[in-house]
């Protein structure tokens, strides 16, 4: 994947930029504003970095080791490699 951060519409305002956790709140992936993300795991700060992009509602990864993944956003919701995560903000609604 070729990072480009116009197709990742940079603004503040991107409905996906944020923190997304799993329910019980072990893995927890912030979306930043700048294309690049930071993927916490339990009590592991930083356990993933890398960059990101969005084309419509799919998601793709490339950690800063090369390692790709990818998901897909559906109705306010992130499901990437197996896992569901949730919109910080709403996770005690879920």
């Amino acid at each position: 994947m070729e990072y480009n951060p116009s197709r990742n519409r940079e603004e503040h305002g991107h409905p996906y930029v944020g923190m997304w956790v799993t329910k019980d709140g072990y893995i927890r992936h912030e979306l930043l504003s700048n294309g690049r993300y930071d993927e916490a795991r339990g009590q592991r700060k930083s356990a993933y970095q890398g960059r990101y992009v969005v084309e419509g509602n799919h998601i793709e990864y490339v950690d800063d080791t090369g390692f790709t993944a990818d998901g897909d956003f559906v109705e306010g919701i992130l499901y990437h490699a197996g896992m569901v995560l949730y919109r910080e903000t709403n996770i005690n609604n879920q």
